[in-house]
């Protein structure tokens, strides 16, 4: 016997849309090629780019110098107030913002979706192996760097790095160290273990990410003339390249920062006792 009703739906329920929220908040909105681009771009205006874009705004300066590039002097950590206790708040603060940036990209990574241990080798399972390794990125890196650094200026084309011109405070050193972690540790996070793989997610080919990865590092370093260009550029395909082979960051950040307490602090130690330093 039939009632008149209507005969039920054979398939699935159609789905209601969620009622707005009154606060105006929205569920998180997926990660796309389009929003991955902004992302990248508003982080390297924020970080690196800007100072890539800083950095060259300089070197042109100094090719409008009426003095030779090799006869200039940049410094790359310099004081930063008379006082000799707020000079170190002032490096400091410098420092942890550094700290800071690589730490948000390594944010931006986990928030969507991106496994640190996995992708990045961010863990503890190998300390020695990671020391080791960067021990010997250090060597490889730095012996050819300080010949084309050295090469650089005399052909002209570079101006004269003086890494640190801080007074001989008692502070000096350890501030040396802890700016040197913080670079490697900056530089190698960002330009290394989050543009590489956000590039990778957007299907780069992997000679397109390496050299992207590289020209950026290049870029930041350009205040110090075209050899600091070159050399960066050339360590950038290096690292991103064994990066990419390996999926583990430590040992490049090991071996950066190695290479950054030899230049500083062994700058601030020898400065005065050895010929060819400014």
């Amino acid at each position: 016997m039939t009632t008149g009703a209507p005969p039920p739906p054979s398939g699935p329920p159609a789905q209601t849309p969620p009622p707005p929220d009154p606060d105006g908040f929205l569920t998180p909105r997926a990660y796309t090629p389009r929003s991955m681009w902004v992302e990248l771009v508003v982080v390297f205006l924020v970080t690196l780019g800007s100072s890539g874009l800083t950095s060259l705004v300089s070197l042109a300066d100094a090719l409008l110098a009426p003095v030779p590039l090799a006869s200039q002097t940049v410094a790359i950590v310099v004081p930063q107030a008379q006082a000799s206790y707020l000079d170190l708040i002032k490096q400091l603060l410098a420092i942890l913002r550094g700290v800071a940036w690589g730490a948000l990209g390594l944010y931006l990574l986990w928030r969507s979706g991106v496994n640190l241990r996995r992708r990045l080798g961010l863990d503890a399972r190998r300390p020695w192996a990671d020391l080791g390794i960067g021990v010997v990125l250090t060597a490889i890196i730095g012996i050819p760097g300080i010949a084309l650094y050295l090469g650089a200026v005399a052909a002209g084309i570079n101006l004269t790095v003086a890494p640190s011109t801080l007074n001989d405070v008692w502070w000096r050193l350890p501030v040396l160290v802890l700016a040197a972690i913080e670079n490697g540790f900056l530089e190698e996070v960002l330009v290394v273990g989050y543009l590489v793989t956000r590039l990778e997610q957007l299907r780069l080919p992997g000679w397109a990410v390496i050299t992207v990865s590289a020209v950026l590092r290049g870029s930041y370093h350009l205040y110090q003339g075209f050899g600091g260009f070159l050399g960066n550029a050339a360590m950038g395909v290096v690292f991103a390249w064994w990066f990419r082979r390996t999926r583990r960051l430590w040992p490049l950040v090991i071996a950066h920062s190695l290479l950054d307490i030899f230049a500083f602090a062994g700058y601030a130690l020898l400065k005065g006792t050895v010929s060819w330093l400014p």
